[in-house]
């Protein structure tokens, strides 16, 4: 997702280390710099993410927001990626699944993985939740940190999307990259708060997103720390889940970030709660819901879908004037391979 507005970031960046100190200069500057920086998206949502930059970055201004607490948060799954027709971890359990099974040949002693393995996902479907953790605990757990991460980098390297014939890194959208460029640019922190895992996200968040691990929050299992041979490691176990999803993800905010956020990205019912949490902040706040409306570049779908339902979050969003953004009209690009 290297394009022409990471230059312009980068220098932006340069610039304003030297004068760093002086909020008010440097929130003008970032947004004088960035007048292009969001040229994938339509004028009506670009002006109004612009124009609330400006004002919260402005010192002179009633609804000034210190760096210090311009905490911005974003879900992945549908809001930064697809997400259909399943979410892509789940791609990766499946393929993780079958790597595994030669060397685990107990996995083809359960009717569930053993028909995952052999590509029949009749039984998985049967036993609806409970085979789903099984695919879930067999494929992401008993590894160690070093090993999960390295299966994670080989897959995300070499995995390619049907539809679209791209590796899934590359299938991100290219609005959504560029708006998280243009607000570290004004000095916000952005952080990817989703239902996603987070060992799966962190391995490549920061080159696909410019997103460190640190600042990747998501579901998470149980964990252990040995250091038997005189090496220190933590194993994935399996056990209770956190599952970092509607009320879940203000939680983890809380646990993690320890600040309300200003800024909230979503694109599903699940990540209502999340703006709920961000619309109570002191500051003057802004919260963008992606509603997927094109079925020719990407997926049409919000009721009817078995991942990122939309219903109750867009209702909420007229009533307390969250931006609604229908990606078949306000996105002139989708990806930066169109």
């Amino acid at each position: 997702m290297k394009h022409l507005f990471f230059l312009c970031s980068v220098l932006f960046i340069i610039s304003c280390n030297t004068s760093s100190t002086n909020e008010m200069q440097a929130g003008q500057t970032a947004t004088s710099q960035n007048i292009d920086m969001l040229s994938a998206w339509a004028d009506t949502p670009k002006a109004a993410i612009e124009d609330w930059v400006k004002d919260v970055t402005d010192s002179s201004s009633k609804n000034f927001i210190p760096v210090k607490d311009r905490i911005t948060v974003f879900d992945n799954d549908g809001t930064l990626w697809p997400e259909q027709p399943i979410p892509t971890q789940a791609i990766f359990a499946v393929d993780n699944l079958k790597a595994l099974a030669a060397t685990h040949p107990e996995f083809l002693k359960d009717p569930v993985l053993k028909g995952v393995i052999n590509g029949d996902m009749g039984p998985l479907k049967k036993a609806g939740m409970a085979g789903l953790m099984k695919l879930i605990y067999a494929s992401h757990g008993n590894q160690t940190e070093e090993q999960f991460n390295s299966s994670v980098r080989e897959w995300i390297d070499t995995a390619k999307d049907k539809k679209f014939g791209k590796l899934y890194k590359d299938i991100v959208y290219l609005p959504m990259v560029q708006l998280l460029k243009y607000l570290r640019s004004n000095q916000f922190k952005t952080f990817i708060v989703s239902g996603g895992g987070a060992d799966f996200m962190r391995v490549w968040a920061e080159e696909v997103y410019g997103i460190p691990p640190y600042q990747v929050i998501g579901s998470y299992g149980d964990l252990s720390f040995d250091t038997t041979g005189g090496k220190a490691v933590i194993m994935k176990t399996t056990g209770d889940i956190f599952v970092d999803d509607k009320g879940g993800k203000p939680e983890a905010i809380h646990r993690f970030i320890g600040q309300i956020p200003v800024f909230c990205g979503g694109n599903s019912d699940g990540d209502q709660a999340m703006m709920e949490y961000t619309s109570s902040s002191k500051y003057k706040t802004m919260c963008v819901l992606l509603h997927h409306t094109d079925s020719t570049r990407e997926y049409k779908y919000d009721l009817h879908t078995i991942s990122g339902r939309l219903q109750t979050a867009l209702e909420e969003a007229k009533q307390k004037g969250w931006l609604v953004v229908d990606m078949q009209k306000d996105f002139k690009k989708i990806f930066s391979f169109e």
